[in-house]
């Protein structure tokens, strides 16, 4: 059984049926009923046309429901013509699929959860494991996003920012359960830069591509974190940053920077460094100042102000990282901290040989971290610097 196959047509075959003038909700239902059928039919007997028998048994699935949605409510027929067996049209949906899934009415995980299930063609029961949430909760937000879309027209242009945003959403919930979420994240984002010419899809697949390279170095054998400066550079797949280099200076050529080819440059000056010295913090902290322009955001004034520390030392960094927290005290007036910043704080203040300043900073990055490993590695960098000050 080629799983693989089935969910690179399942778009397709949901795309069919919508243009045929199924709703959205009623015609992915069909579509995962035939894909259940297929996982029963084709071990034994796998057929030449798979997404011809795919489109046949889906559309008879939606029909019989349909019929069965009539009968109950009186209302009138669907023209039920099913056309002949033969050759499937090729025609690509899944642009239209990738928009519809994000549609702004949408919460981000109920589009990243739409998204998988109608253009990953992924199972509710996988996507829940991946997001460890029970199935039945899982099956509630598809169900609730299927109701949201359903009936929405495409008389308007997509908006290509939305689709990025959401498809960057599945690949940093990385990987849990039997999904891999980042290797399905860059698959789906290969689909949709094969479907659309944006600068912006290719500056987002060459992201995940050099972020996805140093997947393997990111933690220890014990599940610890492992910063980047303390990684096997040997070990990155060069493979893959090759690639992501060569999507990425493609898009920078057409010269319409957006914020995922900034962060593309970013990510490939640090692949680029043989060892975390001979990195290029001068060229990166220009790169964030391009990407601060685009955004406006904390995080990325926060990321900054770590290039800063590296490029023109820690007081250079911390003097950024005031200037960050005086803009937004400005524009919030408080509120919750921003992810993160105790821990830049820390590693400025350590460097700059403010050893007790750090050891209280770690200590609190550590309560405010939101997962076990990030957690630990934070709370040996305070103990470290601790046990260091009473010797």
């Amino acid at each position: 059984m080629d799983e693989a196959l089935i969910r690179s047509l399942t778009p397709g075959v949901l795309g069919v049926l919508v243009r045929r003038g199924a709703d959205f909700a009623a015609a992915e239902d069909a579509v995962q009923d035939a894909l259940i059928e297929a996982v029963r039919v084709w071990p034994a007997d796998q057929p030449s046309d798979p997404k011809g028998w795919l489109i046949t048994v889906a559309w008879r699935k939606f029909l019989d429901a349909r019929r069965a949605e009539t009968a109950r409510r009186r209302r009138e027929d669907l023209v039920e013509e099913e056309p002949a067996p033969g050759p499937t049209a090729s025609v690509d949906d899944t642009l239209r699929l990738y928009f519809l899934c994000a549609h702004p009415s949408l919460t981000p995980s109920s589009a990243a959860a739409l998204t998988l299930r109608a253009v990953g063609g992924l199972t509710t029961r996988q996507i829940a494991r991946a997001y460890l949430v029970p199935e039945a909760t899982m099956a509630q937000r598809i169900s609730r996003a299927k109701r949201t879309v359903s009936g929405v027209r495409f008389d308007q242009p997509g908006d290509v920012a939305t689709v990025l945003r959401v498809l960057y959403l599945v690949f940093n919930e990385g990987y849990s359960g039997d999904v891999d979420l980042a290797a399905e994240a860059i698959r789906l984002t290969r689909q949709l830069a094969a479907a659309i010419d944006h600068p912006e899809v290719a500056g987002l697949l060459a992201l995940m591509l050099l972020h996805h390279a140093r997947r393997d170095t990111r933690t220890a054998p014990d599940g610890s974190l492992v910063p980047l400066a303390e990684q096997d550079r040997s070990r990155w797949d060069t493979e893959a940053i090759t690639e992501g280099v060569e999507i990425l200076q493609a898009a920078l050529a057409r010269d319409r920077l957006g914020e995922f080819q900034a962060q593309a440059a970013i990510a490939a000056l640090h692949a680029d460094a043989p060892t975390a010295d001979e990195t290029d913090w001068v060229q990166i902290v220009e790169w964030y100042d391009e990407l601060a322009d685009l955004t406006d955001s904390p995080v990325v004034r926060l990321n900054r102000a770590v290039a800063v520390g590296e490029a023109d030392g820690p007081r250079a960094g911390l003097a950024a990282l005031a200037e960050l927290d005086a803009s937004s005290a400005g524009s919030s007036g408080g509120g919750s901290p921003l992810p993160r910043r105790a821990a830049v704080a820390a590693y400025l203040h350590e460097r700059d040989g403010d050893v007790a300043t750090a050891a209280r900073l770690y200590a609190e990055a550590a309560h405010q971290a939101s997962n076990l490993a990030e957690r630990d590695y934070l709370t040996r960098q305070a103990a470290r610097l601790n046990t260091g000050r009473s010797h």
